[in-house]
């Protein structure tokens, strides 16, 4: 049986709750994982109290404001976790950003600006958060990342984020292979396409769904309580043989042709 107690979860990303990671911290509390938030901080504190009412159910031990472009509020995250928990077991890496200018039209425009940020805060803080995380997973652990489709195909629009997304999955091998030796995990789901605030910058997203419901072998598109029930199989026990890979949560559509 799926069992998270006694272990202790970082999950990053949650922005509302149409949040994918949203999904995952609601299964990961629901297998007993004792859990951290962390949250994009703004000026105005909107963020930090939407989140925080959101997330007020799943009783997080730790709740800390964590932008992974300043270097800081890493380091001040992952010190909290060592001063109150001691150790970590599962990383959740839900963290995504292109501009919308960079997410409709011809990808051959996207800016110099556009392009590093996307690969930085897409795909380099993955790198950087499994690093922090490390010498913390004195146990093993799981670190799970979220992935999609455009990383690996042509998908409309998906541009700069598409090459985001496929040096993420090289990035989960890489890792995989460094942190192995640890005991320490490392994979990535591939969703299928869910709307939430995200996505919705990308043009064509409801095109882009309506045509994973007609096409996918289930005939739907997927929940993000799916998607975070397939990450809290890969937080457990009962994923211990599994590392470096991509699992698709997507009703199928992957496996599609024509």
């Amino acid at each position: 049986m799926l069992n998270l107690t006694g272990k202790n979860a970082l999950v990053t990303g949650i922005a509302n709750n149409r949040s994918i990671a949203w999904g995952i911290a609601q299964q990961l509390h629901k297998a007993g994982a004792n859990l951290g938030i962390t949250y994009l901080p703004d000026d105005k504190g909107r963020f930090e109290k939407k989140v925080k009412e959101l997330v007020e159910p799943l009783e997080p031990s730790i709740f800390l404001p964590c932008n992974v472009q300043d270097d800081a509020q890493i380091e001040e995250t992952f010190k909290a976790i060592a001063s109150n928990w001691g150790k970590l077991d599962i990383l959740i890496h839900c963290l995504a950003f292109a501009s919308k200018d960079d997410l409709t039209g011809d990808f051959s425009k996207t800016s110099r600006a556009g392009f590093t940020q996307a690969m930085e805060i897409s795909t380099y803080s993955l790198t950087q958060l499994a690093g922090a995380a490390k010498p913390l997973m004195t146990e093993g652990g799981s670190i799970v990342t979220l992935t999609y489709l455009g990383g690996v195909k042509v998908i409309p629009n998906y541009n700069v984020m598409g090459i985001a997304k496929a040096g993420l999955e090289m990035s989960v091998r890489y890792l995989a292979s460094e942190l192995g030796p640890n005991n320490i995990r490392v994979n990535a789901i591939s969703a299928g396409p869910i709307r939430t605030l995200a996505s919705s910058a990308v043009g064509g997203i409801l095109d882009m769904i309506h045509h994973v419901e007609e096409v996918a072998p289930l005939r739907r598109t997927v929940t993000q309580l799916e998607v975070g029930n397939a990450a809290a199989f890969l937080c457990s026990d009962l994923a211990s043989g599994i590392t470096g890979q991509v699992l698709y949560v997507d009703a199928g559509y992957e496996i599609m042709g024509m």
